[in-house]
């Protein structure tokens, strides 16, 4: 008798190979049969009429604190994500000495908007070292599994201390110790390490992030790290896809990436995003990774299904009235007596009339023709907006001015509104270079975020829009098929980091399914919560459509609901390289 069988499911099996009719049969956390399942199981799950898919792998997330004191990980496990992959852009808790804690939350919080008092009191610190995390980890349960890179600004700070954070540059000896300590991580199980070279990533104290400015010897001597571990992987973000004086061009910073690729052995992925001034960079930027993967070097580039922006709201970690005189006085108060000040007539002219010199992201505009409502009055959430939907363009139809269409729109829904503010990855108002970016095989789907940017951004729900909107909703191009967006978040994202026992629905792989009622998958509209830690907020969206979540064959969630089982664990990269066990 099999632990759980799944009857009659429409499977769309992970590989990009067409549907198919199919009980799916598990047992001890494999799937051992998919076919005709003569055979009973202790639970019986009827998917007539069903989608049966892998559960999603989310390799680009922030979840390093988050893992201290939420066993669920949410908001990525009400989307169907089984895996994720934290420790990017450069960030983390590991390694860390004592009196460095504090050092560390900072530079999350500035980096990826994580209210630093929800960290100071959710995590534990019970590690120093990198393996004593992963030891830590794997004390703990999840609803979901784990998997962790090594992050750069933590290496050099436990190294060098104040003069890593600095980024003052590493002597032969501090770049030799910080590849010891990658080699010791990557051995406990790491997956990988991660650096941030972007210019505008700061700590919440306004400093450059430790390991932005260093040599490219620093980045040499850790890849030789890297190069002794299979399937580990470099994860860069970098200013490539901008032209921001003293940062590396594309051009440099491709070539070192290539070039260390090809030498070392090492896979490397980077952030890629279209930039509005510059919208067809991202076309040079994708020739140039060709010509090195042409030459032998293993390039991944990593985008986002939807644009980059930001949610704008009263309650959010921005809106553009921050800085005028009226609203930061207002701000101040209880966000109900905000709300009761925000709505007298002559607070709202007062505060249109005032001016503000706050940039909140160094060197991006931030452009009324690419802001918009972001969810209509029936709820419908437009990710892919025309011109005649922005700010811009109906301030132009009404005569008054950008603020005022904001200030209206942040006062609907009761002083719950949201205007969704674009600053990359759109140009020509569509999505079009997405769609072809994710037909190329070196393409990664990342940029979630999961766990980051709390009070702005809530992209933790990507998995989800990939099956509802460009599978299924989008209308102003071409959809990919439903087969291509769950092999796009399953099995591809799963080989990129080496995680070759899942993503697939074959026999012998892990039974980390998701079972979906494809009509109704969809993203909630986002509401703000103030549940971490010390009362923090953060965005969130949830889901409809999730059946059922399954992770090491253990039902999680069913109808939206948790089961309260927690069958996940922390993944640790396998020592040896395996061979292939992904479905042809």
């Amino acid at each position: 008798m099999h632990d759980i069988v799944i009857r009659g499911g429409t499977v769309i099996d992970g590989t990009g190979r067409n549907r198919f009719q199919a009980d799916v049969a598990i047992s001890k956390g494999r799937i051992v049969k998919v076919g005709q399942v003569s055979e009973s199981g202790r639970r019986e799950i009827d998917a007539t009429g069903k989608l049966v898919t892998p559960g999603w792998v989310d390799v680009h997330t922030h979840y390093d604190g988050q893992v201290s004191w939420d066993s669920y990980l949410s908001p990525s496990c009400w989307h169907g994500v089984t895996t994720v992959v934290m420790g990017n852009c450069g960030v983390g808790f590991a390694p860390v000495a004592p009196d460095y804690h504090d050092r560390l939350i900072n530079i999350m919080e500035g980096v990826e908007d994580i209210p630093g008092t929800a960290l100071a009191e959710g995590i534990c610190w019970e590690w120093e070292t990198f393996p004593e995390y992963l030891d830590f980890l794997d004390s703990r349960s999840y609803a979901l599994d784990v998997a962790t890179q090594i992050p750069h600004a933590a290496v050099r700070t436990y190294v060098m201390g104040d003069r890593g954070g600095a980024n003052e540059p590493a002597t032969a000896e501090e770049i030799a110790r910080m590849a010891d300590l990658v080699a010791d991580g990557l051995a406990a199980g790491a997956f990988g390490f991660t650096t941030s070279r972007i210019s505008a990533h700061r700590t919440a104290d306004g400093d450059v992030v430790p390991g932005t400015q260093v040599g490219i010897d620093e980045m040499e001597g850790i890849c030789a790290a890297l190069g002794k571990a299979p399937d580990a992987v470099f994860e860069v973000v970098s200013d490539l896809h901008l032209e921001v004086p003293g940062s590396l061009t594309a051009e440099e910073d491709l070539a070192w990436m290539g070039d260390l690729s090809r030498r070392y052995g090492v896979k490397f992925t980077f952030l890629m995003h279209r930039n509005p001034g510059n919208p067809e960079k991202w076309r040079h930027i994708m020739k140039l990774t060709d010509e090195q993967n042409g030459r032998g070097a293993d390039l991944m580039p990593q985008i986002s299904p939807r644009p980059i922006g930001i949610i704008m709201g009263w309650q959010s970690s921005f809106n553009i009235f921050m800085g005028r005189p009226t609203y930061d006085r207002i701000a101040k108060l209880p966000f109900v007596e905000q709300l009761r000040e925000l709505r007298r007539p002559e607070i709202r002219e007062t505060i249109i009339s005032e001016k503000s010199g706050k940039t909140p992201f160094e060197g991006i505009p931030l452009l009324p023709e690419l802001m918009f409502r972001l969810a209509s009055e029936d709820g419908f959430l437009n990710y892919e907006p025309a011109y005649a939907d922005s700010v811009r363009a109906l301030a132009e139809a009404r005569g008054v001015s950008a603020d005022a269409i904001i200030y209206d729109m942040l006062m609907e829904n009761d002083g719950n509104g949201y205007v969704y503010v674009v600053i990359m990855n759109y140009a020509d108002y569509n999505l079009e270079f997405v769609r072809e970016l994710m037909a190329k095989e070196s393409v990664l789907l990342g940029g979630s975020d999961a766990g980051a940017h709390c009070g702005a951004i809530c992209d933790a729900a990507i998995p989800t829009f990939m099956l509802s909107y460009w599978a299924r909703d989008r209308e102003v191009g071409p959809r990919l098929s439903i087969e291509e967006v769950v092999a796009k978040q399953t099995s591809h994202t799963a080989r990129g980091y080496g995680l070759h026992d899942r993503g697939v629905i074959a026999e012998g792989m892990r039974a980390d399914l998701n079972i979906i009622d494809y009509a109704r998958i969809n993203c909630s509209v986002p509401s703000m919560l103030f549940d971490l830690p010390a009362g923090g907020r953060r965005l969130v969206q949830t889901a409809t459509g999730y059946d059922a979540t399954i992770v090491n064959g253990v039902v999680t969630f069913e109808g939206g609901v948790a089961t309260g089982q927690l069958p996940g664990r922390l993944v640790r990269r396998r020592q040896h390289a395996d061979a292939e066990v992904l479905a042809n």
